[in-house]
């Protein structure tokens, strides 16, 4: 049986493949405690799932349009409007199932083969799998421990090129919870403007913020036509399940990437959309209190972290990781890399954690070993995982 010659291309998420190892480890009895997934561990407002359930029961339950249905495509437009301070159409909105849909038809949409696309890594894995599916060229931008992991803006200009197509932005940002300041985002934008780029900014965490305020480049005079801003209900609201996202694009590009759904999904489900309408315009209650929770489990796992024999980190300012540095620890267990320690810990530890290779291939020059740990859980599973970790690495 013959497989396309594409599908070699195509990566996935380590998150998800230490998850199967997981599992595996707690059906045997094991005690496993898990900084692995980024997912929140909090319900989904009543709020929303009452939504939900009052559309079904309406009769919500047929095809919508590929681009979303009109109400939920004007609630979205009017949040994007006040949050980014821009005026945002329902046509330059596409609602789709999960946000993931939009990074892909993006890049099917704007990149061809042999086209250059510059993304921050380490970063979501998705990112560099996506470009290279379609036989686009990734270039990884390094993010930089001492810039409090953000990147070099003159190593950014060096890396473009005449094949240059899109520059991708995550802020907040996973794997390492910071943030883009405003200076930098006015810095990329003169660049994307003097080299006609698009810029493709992935702002799934905008809600989730600590310290200082979220800024969009999409804010910035001159960007809004060349930028494709991705958001979405998973984490805002922990809905991670219900697969709801939404892109926000210049009208033109809007119409390609629903043309796309039509093709790959049909339409995002109907229901789940009347959700995310009360999602957006209800309550936000639930979301500030998982907010204000999540930032006081970085403050205790960031403290415990650096309390470590060998462990140093920097404290995220926004969505739920922390990504330390474990190069000492490395060194003192006699381990190669980041990768053996991730291993080492879930099975001398019960503690799973994703290693640096989670999160694209090392930097030329990059030397430094890290880890990713998601606080998305109890602190009580956080104070027992650090008591874990310090206990399986200060030997």
């Amino acid at each position: 049986m013959q497989i396309a010659k594409r599908i070699g291309r195509l990566g996935t998420e380590g998150g998800f493949e230490v998850l199967v190892q997981v599992n595996r480890l707690k059906a045997e009895g094991r005690d496993i405690i898990s900084f692995a997934l980024g997912e929140p561990d909090f319900d989904t407002p009543q709020n929303i799932k009452d939504a939900a359930i009052k559309a079904i029961r309406d009769g919500y339950t047929h095809y919508s349009p590929s681009a979303g249905i009109l109400p939920l495509r004007e609630s979205i437009a009017r949040y994007v409007s006040k949050t980014r301070g821009i005026k945002v159409h329902p046509d330059e909105v596409v609602v789709t199932p999960g946000a993931k849909p939009i990074f892909f038809d993006s890049i099917l949409s704007c990149i061809n083969e042999g086209d250059e696309v510059i993304y921050p890594n380490p970063g979501y894995p998705i990112y560099e799998s996506v470009i290279n599916f379609v036989g686009g060229k990734s270039v990884p931008l390094p993010l930089l421990e001492e810039k409090n992991f953000s990147f070099d803006i003159e190593d950014l200009q060096r890396r473009i090129t005449p094949r240059t197509k899109m520059i991708i932005l995550n802020s907040p940002h996973n794997p390492t919870g910071s943030i883009l300041s405003y200076d930098d985002l006015k810095a990329i934008a003169k660049i994307a403007i003097q080299n006609d780029l698009w810029v493709l900014s992935d702002e799934i965490y905008s809600r989730i913020i600590y310290d200082g305020e979220f800024q969009s480049i999409i804010s910035i005079p001159g960007m809004k036509e060349r930028t494709i801003l991705l958001d979405g209900f998973s984490k805002t609201y922990a809905m991670t399940g219900w697969r709801l996202g939404f892109g926000v694009m210049k009208k033109e590009l809007a119409a390609h990437i629903a043309r796309i759904e039509t093709n790959a999904d049909a339409c995002t489900a109907t229901f789940t959309q009347y959700a995310g309408i009360e999602a957006l315009e209800g309550s936000q209650d639930g979301t500030l209190a998982m907010v204000k929770e999540f930032q006081k489990r970085r403050d205790i796992i960031h403290q415990g972290l650096n309390d470590i024999k060998g462990i140093k980190c920097l404290k995220p300012h926004g969505a739920f990781y922390i990504y330390p540095n474990v190069t000492e620890v490395c060194q003192n267990l006699g381990l190669s890399d980041s990768t053996e320690l991730q291993q080492y810990l879930l099975h001398k530890a019960d503690v799973a954690v994703l290693a640096r290779s989670c999160f694209g291939p090392r930097n030329e020059g990059e030397k430094e070993e890290y880890i990713r740990l998601s606080y998305a859980t109890s602190r009580e599973n956080i104070l027992e995982g650090l008591r874990r970790i310090k206990k399986a690495v200060e030997v």
